[in-house]
């Protein structure tokens, strides 16, 4: 027993040290950042992204020691096996009365662990998920903050919010594999289903932003909202094949479209659960999307029947507004019994928090190595500002207030991130071209019917989470993110490329493995680039009403409002042209993304 005890002080003492260690590399990082600050009010321009990006990926460089903490895992690693086993030895010589249940894990580890996850930006699936939901991530919270938040959360408030986004994408891609008949049915061109799918998109971008603000006051109200118009347009989307108007249905599917609350779902995440879950339920939002664009075209080759009942038609064209309307109203009786309003910030909320602040100080003397190696700006301001507070534009205060406006918001925009929302845009222009124009090509030149159509488009949706899964888990263990990004932009053009008919036989394996090509590609892409605009974008942008989600958001939804007005144009060049005129948009921007990519690879990191 005695060997065992002084085994254990042994190698807590190894952890002991690892901890030193660790605020040791701490220390050394904040030295280094406050000098090339330096250098960068000197020079006039950011030397710090030259010095970084020529050192970090150096085979010499001592920053890797600061970056990959591959070794500091490995010790670690051994130090929990080792006193795991010293605690099963002494187990043997006790009474099973003394033994507890469920074995504690020693402190040092659980102290090591905290400080290498705030050290190292981990890459696994979780994360890597969390932040293609570009959900603000905050990194050290007061104990105030904790309290408050835990007071705000609500799971059944979350998963009614989960649940919107996830019904909301189901009833964007319900339509896709039946709107070309559905136009045709009303006497319009079957390229006409460009308009009919991007009509929701359309009014989205007005949506996103006045959906943003009203969460600032109300997260309840918002929801409702949403569900009334949504319930609204669905009803008039399946009234109109009877009324046999086309401009019924149009305002059918805008008012869908203005009842897009993902705004406020994002918001509801970022503001309302705390931090110790907040990347759960990010991923919960990016999954919900995933599986609600999956189910969209499913439950679309389920409604293949056809009956009347008085004067209301129920067919494969009628049915998804129908079955959308009826789940929208029952989720809306859900939402009024079950949801609970969170307490909003006020003024006095604040106060305490700045009350605190010398206490927040002391803890970080007393918890060195458990904070982050790279602070947050706000950090990094009331750091450095006893030396730079007359000069520096980061430590004024209006540096710290969230935009205000688009202008305002637009101003933050370095050319990097700039970069990032126009690979955006192109990802989801070439996915949108893809999936709206899916059903008028399959059924032009091979004859594929509704059911064939719904599930290619639910398999294509099926591989977004084993995708992400993939590269979260995988890739971006062994490869740079911007390595990824840059990979993948590539790929997407190999796949538009392969994707035009050239000789006159357009055959299916071509076009679904093209397809395929161009879908899983973007979908690498959108994940690395979010996680990358969520890195570059400037901290300003992850709170308020114009915030990055929206603005990643707007990019998106402005994209496939495009895409599906180009179809539409292009249809009345002829069916025969569609395919290729609607790639050649496809092609050129995804080229200048490439472009500007080299151009500011060096700033991506």
């Amino acid at each position: 027993m005695s060997q065992i005890c002084q085994l254990r002080e042994a190698y807590r003492e190894v952890g002991q040290d690892l901890l030193k260690l660790l605020w040791f590399v701490d220390m050394n990082a904040t030295g280094i950042r406050k000098i090339l600050k330096k250098f960068d009010k000197r020079f006039g321009y950011r030397f710090t992204d030259y010095y970084v990006t020529t050192r970090a990926n150096h085979p010499f460089s001592q920053l890797q020691q600061v970056f990959k903490h591959v070794g500091i895992g490995a010790v670690v690693g051994a130090l929990s096996r080792n006193l795991a086993d010293l605690e099963d030895h002494q187990g043997s010589c006790l009474s099973i009365y003394d033994q507890p249940s469920i074995p504690l894990k020693d402190p040092v580890i659980d102290q090591i662990n905290a400080s290498v996850d705030r050290l190292t930006r981990s890459t696994n699936f979780l994360q890597f998920i969390g932040q293609h939901a570009l959900i603000a991530q905050e990194d050290i919270p007061s104990a105030a903050e904790d309290h408050v938040d835990d007071q705000r959360y609500h799971f059944i408030s979350l998963l009614l919010n989960l649940a919107n986004t996830f019904l909301y994408m189901v009833n964007t891609y319900i339509i896709v594999p039946t709107a070309d008949d559905y136009s045709l049915s009303l006497g319009a061109a079957a390229t006409v289903c460009g308009v009919i799918i991007g009509s929701m998109a359309v009014a989205q971008v007005f949506s996103s932003v006045y959906f943003s603000a009203w969460s600032n006051k109300s997260y309840f109200r918002p929801l409702v909202f949403s569900s009334i118009m949504l319930f609204m347009g669905n009803m008039l989307y399946a009234l109109a094949y009877d009324l046999n108007s086309i401009a019924v249905l149009l305002i059918g599917r805008l008012l869908c479209g203005l009842g897009s609350a993902r705004a406020v779902n994002r918001r509801y995440i970022s503001d309302c659960v705390p931090l110790k879950i907040r990347l759960q339920a990010s991923a919960g939002f990016v999954s919900a999307s995933a599986l609600g664009m999956a189910c969209g075209p499913a439950l679309a080759g389920l409604l293949q029947t056809n009956f009347k009942i008085y004067l209301l038609t129920f067919n494969q064209n009628t049915l998804p507004g129908w079955v959308m309307a009826l789940v929208w109203l029952m989720y809306l009786f859900w939402l009024w019994i079950s949801f609970r309003e969170p307490v909003h910030d006020t003024e006095e909320g604040h106060a305490p928090q700045d009350a605190d602040a010398g206490c927040m100080n002391n803890e970080r003397l007393e918890n060195g190595p458990l904070q982050p190696l790279l602070l947050s700006s706000k950090e990094k301001q009331d750091e450095d500002g006893d030396q730079d507070f007359d000069d520096s534009e980061e430590a004024s205060e209006e540096s710290r207030r969230p935009a205000t406006s688009i202008a305002s918001a637009y101003r933050l925009l370095t050319p990097s991130v700039k970069v990032q929302l126009l690979i955006y845009f192109m990802l989801k222009y070439a996915m949108e071209i893809l999936l709206s124009e899916s059903s008028v090509i399959t059924t032009l030149y091979f004859s594929w019917s509704t059911s064939t159509v719904a599930i290619f488009l639910a398999i294509l949706g099926l591989t977004v989470l084993p995708v992400n899964a993939i590269v979260g888990s995988y890739l971006t263990n062994m490869f740079e993110d911007r390595q990824i990004l840059l990979a993948s932009e590539i790929v997407v053009l190999v796949g538009i490329i392969l994707s035009f008919r050239v000789a006159r036989l357009y055959s299916v394996p071509q076009y679904v493995c093209s397809a395929l090509i161009t879908f899983v590609s973007a979908e690498v892409l959108e994940g690395v680039n979010l996680s990358l605009l969520s890195r570059v974008m400037s901290s300003r942008l992850a709170r308020g009403t114009y915030n990055g989600g929206l603005l990643s958001t707007e990019a998106g939804t402005l994209a496939r409002v495009v895409a599906d007005g180009t179809i539409t144009l292009a249809g009345y060049l002829g069916e025969d042209q569609l395919l290729n005129v609607t790639l050649l948009p496809s092609l050129l921007i995804c080229l200048a993304s490439i472009v500007a990519t080299f151009l500011t690879y060096n700033t991506l990191y």
